[in-house]
């Protein structure tokens, strides 16, 4: 079974690095362009780019992706499965071009959580558990028949960094035992149709600055989740007197106060006041600062006064 695979972050890689030591045959690999990073701004390869290349894959970086020199690639491959994960859409001219269609790896149990992020709207969402599925391709995004899911726990404390690496080991696994079933079925591979009712209200659309600003109008737990869950990046960020504090991890103080909301230093501690509880703030950055502990934040804070 000849396989392309679409893909660009580690998320990504790691799947592509599990497919290949499984002794699956893959064809063609395709990423994004390489981009500026960092302040020297030199072009950076994608993870699966790199990891393409350490393996002696062949890598495609197409700008078009319905661009004829692409379609005369697809030809050149003749795939018979497509495998995307966290790639950009797809043209149905691409994922139905090979034989057996495409499969996507999705960081959610379908059909919840839809969309661009995933694993930081389970977390904001309060969730304990979420998982990893395996879907055919069709028109719509994130709708296809699934072949297969697994579910995973979220800790209590478990922030979207964590959650984000343990759904990456379970998601080549679980696309490892998809493409098992697939070489064995083909087309005939048992798939389930979505319930596509009553899941409107767990989307996961893609995160702005603006959804990242606390909302001081919440409860304690739910600030608290909307921190884990947008940590370690973009990050949750609120208003303080000293700039746009971004707060990476929080714990929540058992007792009640009268401060106003916001951010106080309160006891000895850098807390956020919430409307029914307090969260002492363990990690955070200001504008213009690297990240650092909030304990040294305020070690610099009580030197200056």
């Amino acid at each position: 079974m000849r396989i392309i695979f679409f893909g660009t972050p580690e998320f990504a890689a790691n799947s592509l690095k599990g497919i290949y030591n499984a002794g699956f045959e893959i064809v063609g690999v395709v990423t994004a362009a390489d981009k500026p990073a960092g302040r020297g701004q030199k072009l950076r390869a994608s993870a699966v780019k790199m990891a393409a290349e350490d393996l002696g894959l062949p890598v495609s970086q197409p700008l078009n992706l319905k661009s004829e020199s692409f379609q005369q690639q697809l030809r050149d491959w003749n795939p018979d499965l497509g495998v995307v994960i966290a790639f950009r859409m797809l043209p149905e001219k691409v994922w139905n071009f090979p034989s057996l269609g495409t499969v996507n790896l999705h960081a959610s149990l379908l059909p919840d959580y839809r969309g661009a992020a995933p694993i930081q709207h389970a977390i904001i969402n309060g969730e304990n558990e979420t998982g990893v599925s395996t879907f055919f391709l069709k028109h719509v995004i994130d709708t296809g028949d699934i072949i297969d899911q697994k579910t995973v726990k979220i800790g209590s404390n478990m922030n979207a960094g964590e959650l984000h690496d343990l759904l990456m080991i379970n998601g080549a696994e679980l696309m490892i035992e998809t493409l098992k079933k697939i070489s064995q079925y083909g087309k005939e591979t048992p798939a389930i149709p979505q319930n596509n009712k009553g899941i409107s209200d767990k989307l996961a659309p893609k995160i702005t600055r603006e959804f990242c600003k606390i909302d001081l109008s919440k409860s304690a737990q739910e600030i608290s989740n909307k921190i884990r869950g947008l940590s370690p990046y973009p990050a949750a960020w609120i208003e303080s007197m000293w700039g746009d504090m971004k707060i990476f991890e929080t714990e929540k103080l058992n007792y009640n106060h009268k401060l106003e909301l916001g951010v106080h230093i309160h006891d000895k501690f850098l807390i956020v006041a919430c409307k029914d509880g307090l969260l002492k703030i363990k990690s955070l950055q200001l504008p213009g600062k690297t990240k650092m502990e909030a304990r040294d934040f305020l070690n610099g804070f009580t030197k200056k006064n």
